[in-house]
């Protein structure tokens, strides 16, 4: 049976295609149903399905050059080279498409086991594979499934993605939720709806809308989670902010930290700025330069600061250590505060030792087994077991058990003390020390 040619451009075929292999020449236009074979298509040939519907070919769909599919298609595979493929509508792959030094635009879905597209590829609604590999940019309009992605280029998906890797070489933009177990992009990420993987790997910035990171968020440059976030490890170059009621373990950052609001942790080690704009609970705070934490904070290790450190209400941790200031409305450590430059507080510091530096000051009462003020230091009124001020350091009120003045040293107010009080030359005293049975109670 002869093919029928219309306007000399388009030609029919019904009983052919049933029969073997069907071919579309360079530049035609075909209209098919079923092909029980292979499908053939020249460059510049467009096919067209019987009454709209999908064209089905048993066997390979294949072409050389660009060619369009004006209509849904399922095939059994694809292979092309040196061109892109369009379909404008579905396409249904058993097997796997292959297009070499080519691309591929699909209107509809998309589904196949196996994707491989040397240039860019494109779906406009939802992609389901197994394996989905593109040397470009990829992009899919609906949602994601496969077990693994890898982009050369950016990959922008417009719904949800389900992964279990996911790779880019530039950037990688998720308008849905995305999960599986692991990102990884040279560039930037960015998931504007929640995610819940294993791990994010990022070479620049990365943003997120919340959700769950089970291991590690490595990132070279900055990370932002605009949402509640729970993680294992957030271990990054440059900056990080978080939402309130972020949860979860280590936090890294070379650079800066800030929490808009309350934040759970195990272990926070900072080079430069923290700002904590909420409750702050965790084990250690280790920062370079500076810390605040806007309410409570809470730690059962320590707080190292090498600057100042401001707490907007009540801190309390094992051992306090800052390099310049420390401010809170109420102290409490079980072993050591131990400041540079000045520790003010409303209520006062308690703690088994309290020391301030050279030249430093106490504003606030201090309680403690021990207590050093440093030369030229000067603090408020003192509660200890055990004072020792250093040369020309001066306090208000002192009550201890036993206390040691170098010289210089000047008490404005009253000491009293239970056991034993030395001093050397030179010291001032307002009022007569006072040996005494008994010391007032401490106010914390």
């Amino acid at each position: 049976m002869c093919p029928t040619f219309i306007c000399g451009v388009e030609k029919v075929s019904s009983e052919v295609e049933r029969m073997s292999n069907i071919s579309v020449s360079r530049g035609s236009t075909e209209v098919l149903d079923k092909v029980d074979g292979d499908l053939y298509v020249a460059e510049g040939a467009t096919v067209r399905a019987k009454d709209s519907r999908k064209v089905e070919v048993s066997g390979a769909v294949q072409f050389e050059g660009d060619c369009a599919f004006a209509c849904s298609l399922s095939t059994n595979s694809v292979k092309g080279r040196g061109g892109d493929m369009s379909v404008e509508g579905d396409l249904s792959v058993e097997r796997t498409a292959r297009i070499r030094d080519g691309g591929l635009d699909i209107g509809g879905s998309f589904s196949a086991r196996e994707v491989e597209v040397d240039k860019r590829a494109s779906v406009g609604k939802d992609l389901s594979a197994e394996k989905f590999d593109v040397g470009g940019k990829a992009r899919v309009g609906g949602n994601t499934k496969a077990r693994e992605i890898d982009v050369g280029g950016s990959f922008e998906a417009h719904g949800d993605v389900e992964a279990e890797k996911i790779e880019a070489g530039g950037s990688i933009t998720i308008q849905g939720t995305t999960s599986g177990s692991s990102v990884s992009v040279g560039g930037t990420f960015e998931g504007k709806g929640k995610v819940s993987v294993d791990n994010i790997r990022v070479g620049g910035t990365a943003k997120v809308a919340g959700g769950e990171v089970r291991n590690r968020v490595s990132v070279g440059g900055t990370f932002e989670s605009s949402n509640t976030l729970t993680f294992d490890v957030i271990d990054v170059g440059g900056r990080v902010t978080l939402a309130s009621g972020c949860e979860g373990g280590r936090i890294n950052v070379g650079g800066t930290l800030e929490a808009d609001g309350d934040l759970k942790f195990t272990d926070i080690d900072v080079g430069g700025s923290a700002r904590i704009a909420g409750d702050a609970e965790g084990r250690t705070v280790d920062v370079g330069g500076k810390f605040a934490a806007e309410r409570n904070l809470t730690l059962a290790g320590n707080l190292d600061v090498g600057g100042a450190a401001e707490i907007g209400e009540v801190l309390k941790a094992d051992s306090v250590s800052a390099g310049g200031s420390l401010r809170a409305r109420r102290i409490e450590a079980g072993q050591s505060v131990r400041v540079g430059g000045r520790i003010e507080t409303r209520e006062g510091v308690k703690a088994a030792r309290v020391e301030i530096g050279r030249r430093g000051q106490i504003i606030g009462v201090v309680v403690a087994e021990e207590v050093l003020l440093r030369e030229g230091a000067e603090a408020d009124d003192v509660h200890t077991s055990f004072l020792t001020m250093e040369e020309g350091s001066r306090a208000r009120n002192v009550y201890a058990k036993r206390a040691y003045l170098e010289r210089g040293c000047k008490i404005a107010g009253e000491l009293k003390y239970t056991e034993e009080l030395k001093k050397e030359e030179d010291i001032y005293f307002a009022r007569e020390p006072e040996k005494t049975d008994r010391l007032p109670s401490p106010p914390i």
